[in-house]
């Protein structure tokens, strides 16, 4: 589809081998191949305003460029990895059934978590709207997934295991998660955790420009709730499994998908401290390219 509509697209798919296959077996191991790209490197954290904007630049370009592919050519290779209301059922089933020493040691974070729920709700609503469209989606935003140049220019997008339909607020808000704050969701001093609002301008600018043409209106007001769905969904995540004894992500040490819980509640409850001044900086960004 990029051969045929933008051609020049720089898009690294995997290197076939002498049979035509993507992916090679040895053993019990499977491996594959991609080409490297010349000139390029990856950051693993943003440290500036510019690094946000070209990153958010490219995932932007990346789901504007595809606009048009039929969405059943894709599969779902995580079916329900960005479902709030199943990640949601998840966590109340936690509540029911998980360790009830953790969820007593939990509360503050389930209350709120709980009280928040409009959240949820506010997806479901959305789903079932047709102003929001499924589009070809990342799924996993983070900065270290986006090749950069010797100028620190974004060349493209890579590691492409999850691109499937999705919603724009599942893109847009895990680079709210992951670029907003100095600190990352291992932190565990709440006072490290800010929201930098000039990464904020940096990524609506950067992703919502190239797709401000394809938004609907409704869209185009849910730039600042793509940030609430993702470090929502990703605080339930955390508390969930750690309610769950940690069986999903594991632990490093005892109670850090609590930390990582917590480390999302404050994250989240930051951000919707500062939503009318962000919300504004978001009207302004798109009426300045209408």
């Amino acid at each position: 589809y990029l051969h045929h509509n933008h051609p020049g697209t720089i898009f690294p798919l995997p290197i076939l081998t002498r049979d035509r296959q993507e992916y090679s077996r040895a053993g019990d191991s499977w491996f594959r191949l991609v080409p490297f790209v010349k000139g390029t490197h990856t950051v693993d954290t943003c440290t500036e305003p510019a690094q946000a904007f070209e990153a958010a630049r490219q995932f932007g370009l990346f789901t504007a460029n595809l606009h048009g592919l039929r969405m059943d050519m894709l599969r779902h290779t995580i079916p329900g990895f960005h479902d709030l209301t199943f990640r949601y059922r998840q966590f109340e089933e936690a509540l029911a059934q998980g360790d009830a020493d953790r969820r007593k040691a939990s509360a503050d974070g389930i209350g709120f978590l709980l009280r928040h729920k409009h959240i949820v709700e506010r997806f479901e609503k959305m789903r079932h709207d047709p102003s929001f469209v499924q589009r070809v989606t990342h799924h996993d935003t983070k900065i270290s997934n986006v090749l950069l140049d010797e100028d620190e220019k974004g060349v493209c997008v890579i590691d492409l295991d999850t691109v499937m339909p999705g919603y724009f607020i599942s893109d847009l808000g895990d680079m709210m998660r992951t670029y907003l704050s100095p600190a990352n969701e291992e932190e565990k001093d709440p006072n490290k955790i800010s929201i930098r609002q000039e990464n904020f301008e940096a990524i609506v600018e950067g992703y919502a420009l190239p797709l401000a043409g394809q938004f609907t209106p409704d869209e185009k007001a849910s730039l600042f709730y793509s940030g609430e769905f993702i470090i929502y969904m990703q605080a339930l995540r955390f508390l969930t499994d750690h309610l769950n004894m940690d069986r999903y992500y594991g632990a490093a040490y005892p109670g850090h998908n609590f930390v990582r819980g917590m480390n999302q509640v404050v994250l989240l409850d930051k951000y919707l401290s500062q939503k009318d001044v962000l919300e504004r900086i978001a009207r302004k960004i798109l009426n300045s390219g209408s």
